[in-house]
């Protein structure tokens, strides 16, 4: 988890990515039906093994949406199968159809992006309680502004253009000089108000991708790719996308635990959005990552893809009780941003498996590898 300034390169296991990807859309072409009510005609938030088997859970209008984001991606009869039958455009209506009531501004940014990734014609109500969710001010979870940006920066029949370019500012204000990252929340404070994860690093680069490929902000697309640069830089030497980071200095602050999405999907359209947008190509990291997913050496050269169980499990993690790595490297760095607690890496060691998985990584998954970009990877493995 030390940094370098080398970008890793990927082994010569990466001309096998093809048939890998083609391995985990399979699962998740398995997986999804299973995640979906029936009668609520929404994804549950997640399957979990038990004693008893695996288990669904709760529901989740986010990953609702963005698993409708991914399947736009797909031929157009995939998604009634993910769905039990219901096409995507009645379940994004029925997302759109429930925003007066909604409060959250993750939740109104994804939905507007799913109504435009369907194709809903009318997306009037979507734009109007964004803008009323004023993402432009006030303290928000940078990710929730990522995600609204992205929004309307993809829906070019958007009439908030004006917002969309203050939440472009936003962002990129909101940058870190010195490190090239983004924080937790825009506008936090707080003794972990310097801790970013990896979530706050690729939402960024993605939406300001796509501003700058609606806009040709230049200062948009340096920004974004800067930070990729960065986190790239920073990976692991397995291919690890590490989890917690100081967006003050662009350090790591803990690594795990390492997530399956992040591998698979998070950084894959993330990293294909800099390039989409005339940036660099960060292949090679993008294929060291989904290496990893592959054979990870935490686990002795296993993975989390389970294809007995049909299932990619969501992460490895510390053996640790609660998260005790991440709270003591949060103390440690606030106190100085070179500290760190000696012998996590010796006492709380990484291999623990998190058995559940969530619709929103399978989502994000067909959404980074569109058809496209699946054959060009095909082709580039000959």
């Amino acid at each position: 988890m030390t940094s370098s300034t080398a970008l890793p390169v990927a082994s010569s296991a990466a001309a096998e990515a093809p048939s890998f990807l083609d391995r985990l859309r399979e699962i998740a072409f398995a997986s999804l039906p299973r995640m979906w009510s029936v009668p609520q005609k929404r994804y549950f938030f997640r399957l979990r093994r038990t004693a008893e088997g695996v288990v669904s859970e709760g529901l989740s209008r986010r990953y609702t949406a963005i698993t409708l984001i991914g399947l736009a991606e797909e031929a157009p009869e995939v998604a009634p199968r993910m769905m039990g039958g219901h096409s995507a455009h009645d379940v994004a209506q029925g997302l759109v159809d429930e925003l007066p009531s909604v409060e959250n501004l993750g939740d109104v940014a994804l939905t507007l992006w799913a109504a435009r990734a369907v194709g809903l014609p009318d997306r009037r109500a979507a734009w109007d309680r964004l803008a009323a969710m004023t993402p432009d001010v006030g303290p928000h979870y940078t990710v929730e502004v990522a995600w609204a940006l992205a929004a309307l920066s993809i829906d070019e029949d958007a009439p908030a253009r004006d917002l969309r370019d203050r939440l472009a500012r936003r962002l990129l204000d909101a940058q870190g000089g010195r490190s090239a990252l983004f924080p937790h929340v825009i506008g936090g404070r707080g003794l972990r108000a310097h801790v970013s994860c990896f979530a706050d690093l690729v939402y960024p680069v993605h939406a300001l991708s796509y501003f700058a490929r609606a806009t040709g902000d230049r200062k948009a697309l340096d920004a974004a790719t800067a930070c990729a640069r960065r986190f790239c830089e920073l990976m692991g030497a397995a291919g690890q996308w590490w989890w917690h980071y100081d967006w003050r200095t662009g350090d790591v602050v803990e690594g795990y635990p390492v997530y399956a999405v992040h591998q698979d999907a998070m950084a894959p359209m993330a990293l294909h959005a800099v390039e989409d947008a005339g940036g660099p190509s960060f292949r090679a990291q993008v294929d060291l990552g989904m290496e990893w997913l592959r054979s990870a050496p935490e686990l002795g050269g296993g993975s989390l893809v389970d294809d007995a169980a049909g299932i990619i499990w969501r992460k490895v993690a510390r053996r640790e009780p609660g998260k005790l790595a991440r709270s003591l490297q949060a103390v440690a760095s606030a106190a100085h941003p070179k500290l760190r607690f000696p012998g996590v890496n010796a006492l709380l060691r990484p291999g623990a498996i998190d058995h559940e998985d969530r619709p929103y990584h399978l989502g994000w998954l067909f959404y980074a590898f569109p058809r496209s970009r699946r054959a060009a990877r095909a082709a580039g493995a000959r």
